[in-house]
């Protein structure tokens, strides 16, 4: 029950007889995850009562009528029960473990775009799960540990993420160093490595290692399971090193986000899946290791001076 809970309910009519225009406000419904009680009779929690602007508003280019009326909600009107979410969560569950047995290397690509969907279908659920319970928290963690895996599909040597706090650093012991990772490098080591030249050691010099066991020991290792610099909690080495050295400003903060996304999953920016066919058709065709870095830092110089103009310009 939601005693002592403000409800906002929508009655409108539409005079059209269009599929189309029906279409778009059935979409608007469910979309804001709205209550039908009836035909033309719609429910909100009051604190979300906007969210039928967009359905107001296609009534009102349609010559329909559209009135909003804010109570205080019955007590035999069970809003857990009308906005339980349960079934779709459970059917994103299905979904993933579906997934799951079906997971291929040679598929890899395919698997990203349909954990990806699935992530972003999860998310808009929580958007309009007003009373969740602890399934939400079940399927979240399901799809990350999945997230996780397919990231996972094909590479060797990935780094096991690690609990403990993240250690501080200055710069300047860190100058002229060789900084060591695993060879064809992807997203974070490469980002990684943009990072340390830009921000940490400029003349810093790079080895790419057959195997983290083959890492000279006057070397500083990252991205590799023992690294002094590798994931941390649920932090990627990109993140690590931005904490470490406290390096953060909002175009770093932002780089981090999409390293982060395409590295192990999570939230999607909107930069990153162009950033990754970029990285992707580099690594494809550039088999020199130094040379990929090379171009991979121009790519990087030239996302940080975007997300850079995009701050100062809203400043």
């Amino acid at each position: 029950m939601a005693y002592n809970m403000k409800i906002s309910i929508l009655i409108s009519s539409l005079s059209t007889e269009k599929s189309s225009i029906r279409m778009r406000v059935w979409r608007a419904i469910k979309n804001n995850g709205a209550a039908t009680l009836r035909d033309g009779v719609y429910l909100l929690p009051s604190e979300y009562a906007d969210k039928f602007n967009q359905i107001i508003h296609e009534h009102t280019n349609e010559n329909g009528i559209a009135h909003i009326f804010h109570t205080e909600c019955p007590e035999n009107l069970n809003l857990h029960a009308i906005f339980d979410k349960s079934a779709e969560y459970i059917e994103l569950s299905k979904q993933l473990n579906d997934l799951e047995k079906q997971l291929d290397i040679a598929k890899k690509n395919e698997h990203l775009k349909q954990i990806r969907k699935i992530r972003k279908n999860l998310n808009n659920l929580i958007q309009i799960d007003y009373f969740p319970t602890s399934i939400k928290e079940k399927v979240t963690k399901e799809l990350a540990v999945l997230e996780h895996i397919i990231a996972r599909l094909g590479e060797i040597d990935e780094p096991q993420f690690i609990s403990q706090s993240v250690k501080q650093y200055d710069t300047k012991s860190f100058q002229n160093m060789v900084w060591a990772t695993r060879k064809r490098p992807w997203i974070d080591r490469l980002a990684s490595a943009w990072l340390i030249q830009k921000f940490i050691d400029p003349s810093a010099q790079f080895i790419w290692l057959d195997s983290p066991s083959d890492c000279p020991k006057d070397a500083t290792g990252y991205d590799f399971d023992g690294a002094t610099f590798t994931h941390i909690d649920t932090l990627v080495t990109f993140e690590v090193l931005i904490q470490s050295f406290q390096l953060g400003n909002p175009a770093l903060n932002k780089i981090a986000q999409i390293v982060h996304y395409l590295d192990v999953g999570g939230h999607e920016v909107p930069e990153a899946i162009g950033l990754e066919k970029v990285i992707h058709g580099l690594k494809t065709t550039i088999l020199n290791d130094d040379q990929l870095l090379k171009l991979s830092n121009l790519i990087f110089d030239g996302l940080y001076a975007d997300l850079l103009g995009e701050e100062h310009g809203s400043s």
